[in-house]
């Protein structure tokens, strides 16, 4: 599963998730996209389910990008602990991800096959996500 190889602080706050995402909603590496729209946090285990769900789908042929990564701590108190004492040990690591962020990226396959992949991905999310197709430029320069 993802999570980083070191950091610099162990524990981080919380924080809120408000406004759009800017970074990250643009297809860059594939032709077809999986799109987050609304605003949460989306563990490593969800993220990896969703991957297999993709690869095993594609046959493992194309090429998958994951444009996220879980790199928040998220702690969690031992059980059956009284109030105070400080904050609990990580449990897990989430990625925040905002809506318009593209979520994964697929090329390599024919369109049945990635939209039906990413749609086995999207069942695996927490999110509501829509496709996306990369526009392609007829002509190019000059033209």
């Amino acid at each position: 599963m993802l999570m980083p190889k070191r950091f610099k602080y162990r524990k981080q706050h919380r924080g809120r998730m408000k406004g759009k995402a800017f970074r990250g909603s643009k297809i860059q590496f594939g032709d077809y996209a999986l799109k987050a729209m609304e605003p949460a946090w989306i563990t490593s285990r969800q993220i990896e389910a969703a991957r297999r769900a993709i690869v095993r789908h594609m046959k493992r042929s194309g090429q998958l990008w994951i444009r996220i990564f879980p790199d928040k701590p998220v702690t969690v108190r031992a059980a059956e602990t009284r109030m105070g004492s400080g904050k609990g040990n990580v449990d897990h690591y989430v990625a925040v991800v905002k809506p318009g962020r593209i979520i994964f990226e697929v090329s390599g396959v024919g369109s049945v096959t990635a939209r039906r992949a990413l749609q086995l991905a999207a069942q695996k999310l927490p999110i509501k996500t829509s496709l996306m197709l990369r526009e392609t430029i007829v002509g190019g320069e000059g033209a």
